[in-house]
């Protein structure tokens, strides 16, 4: 690795820590904004509690302290990785994450997973001729602009309800997966065909594609041989949008399955307006989204030194 690209990755590193400090500052000034009262979340509705017990909820969590006082220290306990404990679960912020995190990013994956192999099999199909090309772009186009939820719901009345095939919940079982990763696949499958598609027609014209189709090279070959390398960097681009997709997407997605994940807990916990279980989880998800495109961001500037100057 070159000095350009590491600083290249120190300069997104920089900014990774800019959009952490953006998103906390947002998500906390929108949880305060949200109408109701803070010892409701934290008592819980209609609580009987004792003067006593209202008088050390409000020092413990500083509601009687200016709103700036209150976003400095918030601010600070993140930094300091002292999350607290979620008002919803009385249970450690850190651990309840800890705990949902790994369902989330197996989901997240998988769909990555699944979404690069339709859109390849999708792009290679394209290019062998008008006809497949105008098909295919317009169900790439109609795919992309499916909603997760609505997409979710008819895979499920297909395969659950009419073929009984897959279950329409998520269990322990991993056949259980696969509907929610092609709900969330589906979509991103189609932006990134798309994407791939472009790219490759645009090099089927190239110099070097129109030499190899004048030596006699088949399509197939020409397309594992010469125009699947050049689709490499938009597909590494796009995968690094598409992941923080996949991410926010498990949001319905799990609550729609019934699906273990961050996502899920993530929708109770606005539903109560558990700041410090709110706030813990959306860094997290825009930690894990910041991390994978500057991955993929080093390893675009390793394919092509272009991409860091």
């Amino acid at each position: 690795m070159d000095e350009v690209t590491v600083s290249f990755a120190a300069r997104r590193l920089g900014g990774t820590a800019l959009v952490l400090w953006a998103v906390a500052t947002i998500v906390f000034l929108a949880i305060t904004a949200i109408p109701g009262d803070d010892l409701d979340a934290i008592l819980g509705p209609g609580s009987n509690a004792s003067e006593e017990a209202v008088a050390r909820a409000i020092d413990t969590h500083g509601l009687d302290r200016p709103l700036i006082v209150r976003y400095w220290i918030q601010m600070m306990s993140l930094a300091t990785f002292d999350w607290g404990v979620s008002f919803s679960y009385d249970a450690p912020v850190i651990d309840l994450i800890a705990d949902q995190l790994p369902a989330t990013l197996t989901l997240a994956f998988t769909s990555l997973g699944l979404a690069l192999v339709i859109a390849l099999l999708t792009s290679l199909i394209s290019v062998y001729g008008a006809l497949p090309w105008r098909i295919l772009s317009t169900i790439e186009v109609v795919s992309a602009a499916l909603p997760h939820f609505a997409l979710a719901i008819v895979l499920i009345v297909v395969f659950s309800t009419w073929l009984g095939l897959l279950p329409p919940v998520s269990t322990d079982d991993p056949i259980s997966l696969i509907l929610p990763a092609l709900t969330l696949a589906i979509p991103t499958a189609g932006f990134m065909g798309q994407v791939m598609r472009e790219t490759m027609l645009d090099a089927m014209e190239a110099p070097f594609s129109l030499s190899a189709r004048a030596r006699g090279e088949t399509m197939s070959g020409l397309y594992l041989r010469h125009l699947l390398r050049h689709a490499i960097l938009p597909a590494l681009t796009v995968a690094g949008w598409a992941f923080g997709s996949l991410m926010s997407g498990a949001v319905v997605v799990e609550a729609v399955f019934a699906r273990q994940g961050i996502g899920r807990t993530l929708l109770t916990a606005v539903g109560v307006r558990d700041m410090p279980l709110v706030l813990g989880i959306l860094i997290v998800i825009a930690a894990v989204y910041c991390l994978v495109t500057l991955i993929v961001d080093i390893l675009s500037a390793l394919i092509d030194p272009r991409v860091g100057t």
